[in-house]
């Protein structure tokens, strides 16, 4: 199942982090003016750098997140069969 999926999850990933983009650009307009600062700019300075990071980080984990769930659950429908470890699989492994 992971090999059929993974062409689904590539797109929605793709999708995500387009999203996750736009969605820190719109969350950085409420913090300041401008986008948000980036590692390799002279001028930022760490403060400012470090929030910026922490809401690009923020905004992408819950997007990807939510669009990979998104994916396999839609995929679970087409296919009848989840893409992934279902939560017995995952408890006997942490065991």
């Amino acid at each position: 199942m992971k090999i059929l999926f993974a062409p689904l999850g590539i797109i929605s990933g793709r999708l995500a982090g387009t999203a996750a983009r736009k969605l820190t650009d719109r969350v950085w307009a409420i913090v300041d003016d401008g986008r948000p600062p980036r590692p390799e700019q002279r001028s930022a300075g760490w403060p400012k750098l470090a929030a910026g990071l922490a809401v690009e980080g923020a905004v992408f984990a819950v997007v990807s997140g939510l669009a990979d769930h998104g994916a396999r659950r839609w995929f679970e429908s087409f296919t009848g069969r989840w893409p992934g470890e279902d939560e017995t699989a995952a408890e006997e492994s942490a065991t």
